[in-house]
């Protein structure tokens, strides 16, 4: 709550009206020139993951303010009212960009607490009100284009040595539980031939989903992050494994690509080891596309401050990709030292912090100009 208090002063400091909507989300606006035009929006998040780090998301919401104050001792006006978002729960639920884009949960139940308090408490907390969720939703009429600058929270850019990412897109991500059961028998009086050793199986599913994430023609990513062996006894033939599927792309058609072929995987080891499996779907998050036209001028803005620049898509998630399903996207990263984030040890230097900032205000004028 400290950290909301001293955002909204800021805010106001800088000549911003400041409000708060149904779902917590801070609204600043600097006032634009034309009535009735849709406004220029960039933001993130000032929420953090546990034992966070200090830049993730609030990179984004203090650029979109200093940006507003440059505005104002410039005494610049842009043609659009330009907003600086700050949205609720990023971290978690990332109800606060769901909510703007008419995706609000419905099911509060999904959204309750370690220690019980339920959503509809934490939202009472911020101002906001579960009940009245529908009313934070907007559309392109309002927002006629959305930037967002962020820490890259990868080492791309570092391996490049490339000041500035120009976004093409948040990928899209599938996330699967698969159950394999075997039959649990004696480790030492059971022969090889004979088993049914669901761990063996896993170990199998596992290298095949690293081989389709390096040799399918795309820039996808595949992870099996999570695994329970059962009964995990060192003399027990392992009769079950729970284990993670998580697939990222930022082409959905290559996403369904993967899955096709996993699932065949499954078919041949299943029948190889005597071992059943079962897979559900845990999560679908469809990709969201950059706007090209707002690529263009972010690399535009590059070359013009003399920024180097590379064109990469972002594999994890932000506020952005729910904005972007109603209106114009575009994100700006800068660098993350040795790719670390959600973490204490994650750092961007205030250089880098600085250019990302520049290129964000620069774009603004650019774009206010042309839409």
């Amino acid at each position: 709550m400290q950290a909301r208090k001293l955002v909204k002063t800021w805010m106001l400091e800088a000549g911003m009206s400041v409000r708060s909507d149904a779902v917590g989300n801070i609204i600043g606006t600097y006032a634009g020139t034309e009535s009735g035009t849709a406004a220029l929006a960039t933001g993130s998040h000032i929420d953090t993951v546990p034992v966070g780090g200090q830049f993730d998301g609030c990179l984004g919401v203090l650029a979109g303010i200093e940006v507003a104050k440059v505005f104002q001792e410039s005494q610049i006006r842009l043609r659009h009212p330009f907003e600086v978002i700050v949205f609720s729960d990023e971290e978690n639920s990332v109800i606060g960009c769901k909510a703007i884009a008419g995706n609000a949960p419905t099911d509060p139940e999904r959204y309750r607490r370690k220690d019980g308090t339920s959503i509809q408490d934490c939202l009472k907390i911020v101002g906001g009100d579960w009940d009245k969720l529908h009313t934070a939703k907007r559309d392109r009429h309002e927002i006629a284009a959305f930037i967002e600058l962020h820490v890259e929270q990868g080492g791309v850019l570092e391996a490049l040595d490339k000041q500035i990412g120009v976004v093409t897109g948040i990928v899209g991500q599938y996330r699967f539980m698969v159950t394999i059961v075997g039959r649990p028998n004696h480790a030492g009086t059971t022969p090889m031939h004979m088993r049914k050793d669901a761990l063996v199986a896993a170990s199998q599913l596992v290298l095949a989903i690293n081989r389709l994430g390096v040799e399918t023609k795309g820039e996808q990513v595949a992870t099996v992050g999570h695994m329970t062996v059962s009964p995990n006894a060192t003399n027990v033939v392992p009769a079950r494994v729970d284990m993670s599927i998580d697939l990222r792309d930022l082409s959905e058609e290559n996403l369904q690509y993967l899955i096709s072929q996993i699932e065949k995987e499954c078919e041949e080891i299943a029948q190889s080891t005597g071992t059943e499996f079962t897979i559900e779907q845990k999560l679908h998050v469809l990709p969201t596309p950059a706007k090209p036209e707002l690529m263009e001028a972010i690399a535009n803005v590059c070359q013009e401050l003399k920024l180097s620049y590379d064109y990469l898509p972002s594999r994890a998630g932000h506020d952005a990709q729910e904005i972007g399903r109603f209106t114009d996207m575009g994100m700006i990263f800068v660098p993350s030292l040795n790719g670390i984030s959600h973490s204490q040890d994650e750092y961007t230097s205030p250089e880098q912090c600085a250019q990302g900032a520049n290129v964000l205000l620069h774009t603004l004028l650019a774009i206010d100009k042309t839409l």
